[in-house]
């Protein structure tokens, strides 16, 4: 059984993680065969947004502590995370990447990334380990890694940071996978496009197939 280790942002697609893109990453995992650990840094969120209202809530709330909820409470914090431990990484989308993870949201190609994922992106890389990232997340490996191959799907903006940043990116549609065959990298939009929640299944599915199938 192969063990992947799954890197949340939070909980909620406008502040933390995408809930549909980590939940079926979780099942696609289980259903070809594979095991999960979850983590998250132990980090204040960059703000909280009223899903319902799409304002900002003026209070505090913890990545590590949100994250918790999809986890089911069964999560470490990921200053805790052994790449030695596990066969791939997998991080879904949401804001909370771009906000909470990196600083990308507002800083384009300039951004920051959160020194315990940059952390845990090299590890695995430099063990020639598979790595996996929906929706927004592949700008996490355009910033950590650089010259790259990846997608967000065909938003433009977003785009042209991960060029700045030194990646090249292919333009994908629902359900596609890229595969950087020379980083073991694979990336899939999500909800980067106009997605409902089959096509997130169909993503989500298709990236931890192709990622299992790299460790055969």
């Amino acid at each position: 059984m192969k063990k992947f280790a799954v890197i949340l942002a939070g909980c909620g697609v406008f502040d933390g993680a995408e809930i549909h893109e980590a939940t079926l990453t979780l099942l696609a995992i289980m259903q070809q065969g594979g095991t999960y650990q979850i983590f998250a840094p132990d980090i204040n969120q960059h703000h909280v947004v009223n899903h319902l209202t799409g304002k900002e809530m003026p209070e505090k709330r913890n990545v590590l502590v949100e994250s918790a909820r999809i986890a089911r409470g069964k999560i470490s914090p990921l200053k805790d995370f052994d790449a030695g431990e596990f066969d791939a990484l997998i991080i879904p989308g949401g804001f909370g990447v771009a906000k909470n993870l990196c600083s990308f949201a507002f800083h384009g190609a300039d951004c920051s990334v959160n020194s315990e994922v940059a952390g845990a992106i090299k590890d695995m890389h430099s063990k020639k380990k598979p790595i996996g990232a929906l929706c927004i997340s592949p700008v996490l490996l355009s910033k950590v890694l650089g010259d790259v191959e990846l997608t967000i799907g065909s938003d433009l903006g977003t785009i042209s940071g991960i060029e700045k940043m030194g990646s090249k990116h292919i333009k994908s549609t629902h359900g596609e996978v890229v595969y950087d065959k020379i980083h073991n990298i694979f990336t899939t939009p999500c909800y980067m496009l106009d997605a409902n929640i089959l096509q997130i299944f169909d993503g989500a599915t298709n990236i931890v197939k192709a990622m299992i199938k790299s460790l055969k």
